[in-house]
């Protein structure tokens, strides 16, 4: 399967053919679709007149997209537009980049964290540390203003293995399987495993603002950030 979103997040539609139908998925020979994974969730959207509710990881490289129960579902071999929601892909593709920034900022190992509408939040692996919000912000805001260029590359699982320093999240281990591993880079800022969707340039952010801290547990701390209103 040819997912497109991983070279080029910004394709909002593709012509593809359905592969194989069950229940109420679709799968298809090519997807702009990104399916939930590190933290962030599966793209909505539509393939032809059919409403795509959610779209999650299949076996190997497949992607189920998820339609709307009951609906008439399509035949393997029928070609098909499969289009996302932009908007919302976007907001995540925005709030994925922060989070890297955020990482960037608070230098400690990620134990965790989700992307959402409205916010996105990242667990640290800190056990005494207080963590100042304000100067957190600063931080994040300095690096979305300087607009440094993001870029995937790809990697083997052999050197990935010799570099452990790219895996900056500990709950979650890359997609591996293919012999083969996406790297995301900002440029001069982060650099580590991650098969998520980005902006091209920091300056797509946005400014962003620390709305909570707090402990989950007691080595993790939770920073939260949203789009500065």
């Amino acid at each position: 399967m040819t997912l497109l979103y991983r070279d080029d997040p910004y394709l909002r539609q593709c012509e593809a053919t359905v592969l194989a139908v069950r229940e109420n998925t679709i799968e298809l020979d090519r997807t702009v679709f990104y399916p939930l994974g590190g933290g962030q969730p599966g793209d909505t959207g539509r393939i032809g007149t059919l409403r795509v509710i959610d779209t999650r990881p299949g076996e190997g490289e497949f992607v189920l997209h998820i339609v709307e129960p009951g609906a008439a579902l399509p035949s393997p071999g029928e070609q098909v537009t499969a289009e996302i929601d932009w908007d919302r892909r976007y907001r995540h593709m925005r709030f994925h980049t922060a989070l890297h920034l955020l990482g960037a900022v608070v230098r400690a190992s990620v134990t965790g964290g989700r992307i959402a509408a409205d916010k996105a939040h990242l667990d640290f692996d800190i056990e005494m540390e207080k963590l100042d919000k304000a100067a957190i912000a600063v931080g994040i805001n300095a690096l979305v203003e300087a607009g440094h260029d993001t870029r995937p590359s790809w990697i083997t699982d052999a050197e990935l293995d010799s570099r452990p320093e790219l895996v900056r999240t500990l709950s979650v281990a890359p997609p591996r399987g293919t012999g083969r591993v996406r790297l995301m880079e900002i440029a001069g800022v982060d650099l580590q495993a991650c098969g998520g969707t980005h902006v091209r340039n920091t300056r797509e952010v946005g400014r962003i603002e620390v709305v909570r801290i707090r402990s989950e547990g007691r080595r993790n701390k939770r920073v939260t950030v949203a789009f500065a209103v």
